[in-house]
């Protein structure tokens, strides 16, 4: 057991270094990836938005116009509002409201365009007392008016039970656009809008949702952070490891 003392603490060295160093570049490479989220959509801030002819069709064009503003007019329709609970915002658990808006003449060359888009209309605190209770959605009658950010579709969170494929209630843990389009009987867009203010015209008394939307690039120095101190332990390590096995061990007592 003695002999083998040596490898033990070199295994365990080894497994130590390489985890932290993995976690350090984790932290990097997450770090990188808000940093270019923030590029893209500081250079796409400055382009003019995008109106219901020019939104994209297709999933690749929707990935290259990521975080581009879009002023769209359509026509909500509400009687297929979906409440995605157990979001976070503005430190809170609640729900996230999507609701499809039928587009205005959303035709272009072609003619192969969904004319329906997933919109991302803000947030409510979910009821303390029932899950399933949840508020009516924003009323508004007829074409409106409303600007936005073109996103993903909204990101899934792990969920034990029917998976986001399967037809729901109203109040869900995840959505699929594939499944909603099934499940509607209406082809949608690639992606999602994310709606900033509300609606012109607005409802009597505004929609009462709250949009304060994550922005990447706003915590990318606690990312590189949490790098340095991956690296630091990993550095310590090393240098335990080369002092308790290498160097005391070869010093002379002293006289």
């Amino acid at each position: 057991m003695r002999a083998s003392r040596p490898l033990i603490v070199l295994l365990a060295t080894l497994i130590g270094v390489g985890a932290t160093v993995s976690l350090g570049q984790w932290q990097l490479r997450r770090a990188a990836l808000k940093q270019s989220l923030h590029d893209t959509m500081e250079a796409h801030g400055t382009l003019p938005a995008l109106d219901n002819a020019a939104l994209p069709c297709d999933a690749a064009a929707w990935s290259s116009q990521l975080q581009r503003r879009v002023a769209l007019r359509g026509r909500w329709l509400n009687e297929r509002t979906v409440w995605l609970e157990n979001r976070a915002m503005a430190g809170r658990a609640g729900l996230l409201v999507l609701t499809p808006l039928a587009l205005e003449m959303p035709m272009v060359s072609g003619g192969h365009c969904a004319a329906t888009v997933l919109v991302q209309r803000g947030w409510v605190p979910r009821d303390p007392y029932d899950r399933t209770r949840v508020p009516p959605p924003p009323a508004a009658s007829g074409a409106v008016l409303f600007q936005g950010r073109l996103v993903e579709a909204p990101s899934s969170l792990l969920e034990l039970g029917a998976p986001a494929s399967a037809p729901a209630g109203a109040v869900r843990q995840n959505i699929d656009l594939a499944a909603l389009a099934r499940e509607w009987g209406t082809p949608l867009r690639p992606g999602s809008i994310q709606q900033e203010g509300d609606e012109v015209p607005a409802p009597p008394g505004g929609t009462g949702l709250l949009r304060e939307w994550w922005r990447p690039a706003l915590d990318v120095g606690r990312h590189q952070a949490y790098a340095a101190q991956w690296f630091a332990m990993a550095a310590v390590m090393v240098v335990l490891y080369v002092w308790f096995q290498w160097i005391r061990p070869r010093r002379k007592p002293a006289a």
